[in-house]
């Protein structure tokens, strides 16, 4: 028989990563999906079809079912709270493989207490925008015993994932630690396009020519930017693709990494900066690319480019 899955947070992130379990996991039975706000489960279930998925009423109930739990929820808090409601039931066993982004240490002391109640634990942070993650094409990096990550593993790469980075027999916060530094090249690239686009347009050379040279030096992640931008995306939105209270809870927690280390992410200092613009302007609906409009407003534009 298949492990029995939960699967906790239906986010951007989380619902794509839902589908493709759904249709593409060795799964016997429905997947048990929670999310705080039950209707996002009640709607995800109904567009997956009859006996896909099972909506649960709290953590703790879907928990005593489940075999293998995933979470993947906004902040260290909301992490370690949905944890505390698991392990408030009898674990032994059970694997909690943990997607969200949240600090190393938040990782090494919920591991530790899931560990100590006898069940199993695998950080298994992800990148990728919220298509990829429809798409299946997220990149994963999986880190705790070996053991463990392999009872993990076939649900990411061919399911959820195009990609893994192994971390196996590495501390559990190796893999935060990987995910934090490299969403620091995400709000990098931001602040670049934001900065490009800003001076292109001052200067009188104009956009749409930096857009053409970015789709053609760095297509991908930098063009898309780079056209959320331009389109009026990043302000028109009714909700955002990377949150902003997200991006900077992670520029933070990248920024605290720095310190510790003794050294200096000064890039990410300015994004932050530019973030805190952002929710300044919009709230909390704000978006990462937001900070095109920070920028434009620094230089005496508007923030909305329409």
């Amino acid at each position: 028989m298949a492990p029995r899955l939960l699967w906790i947070g239906l986010g951007n992130m989380g619902r794509g990563m839902v589908k493709n379990i759904a249709e593409k996991a060795n799964l016997d039975q429905p997947l048990l999906l929670y999310n705080r706000t039950k209707q996002r489960s009640v709607d995800l279930s109904a567009e997956l079809g009859p006996g896909k998925t099972e909506v649960i009423g709290s953590v703790a109930e879907g928990a005593a079912k489940a075999d293998i739990i995933f979470i993947i929820l906004a902040n260290d808090k909301i992490v370690e709270d949905a944890i505390d409601e698991i392990l408030r039931g009898d674990v032994q066993g059970k694997l909690i493989v943990e997607c969200s982004t949240i600090h190393p240490d938040t990782t090494e002391r919920l591991a530790k207490a899931v560990v100590a109640k006898g069940a199993e634990f695998v950080a298994a942070p992800v990148f990728g925008a919220p298509a990829m993650a429809d798409a299946g094409q997220l990149v994963v990096v999986l880190a705790g015993p070996k053991s463990s990550i392999d009872r993990a593993k076939q649900y990411f790469k061919g399911v959820m994932a195009r990609g893994e980075i192994d971390m196996s027999d590495e501390p559990y916060s190796k893999a935060l630690t990987l995910k934090l530094v490299g969403n620091t090249f995400i709000l990098n690239m931001v602040e670049q396009l934001a900065e490009g686009h800003v001076l292109a347009e001052k200067t009188g050379l104009g956009t749409k020519y930096l857009h053409q040279w970015v789709e053609n030096i760095f297509p991908g992640p930098y063009a898309a930017y780079s056209e959320r931008m331009l389109s009026g995306d990043y302000f028109q939105r009714e909700y955002p693709l990377f949150a902003v209270d997200l991006a900077r809870k992670d520029a933070r927690h990248a920024l605290n990494l720095a310190e510790a280390a003794g050294a200096t992410l000064h890039n990410v200092e300015t994004a932050n900066a530019h973030l805190a613009k952002v929710r300044e302007h919009v709230g909390e609906l704000g978006d990462i690319a937001g900070i095109y409009g920070a920028v434009r407003k620094e230089a005496g534009l508007k923030f909305e480019n329409k």
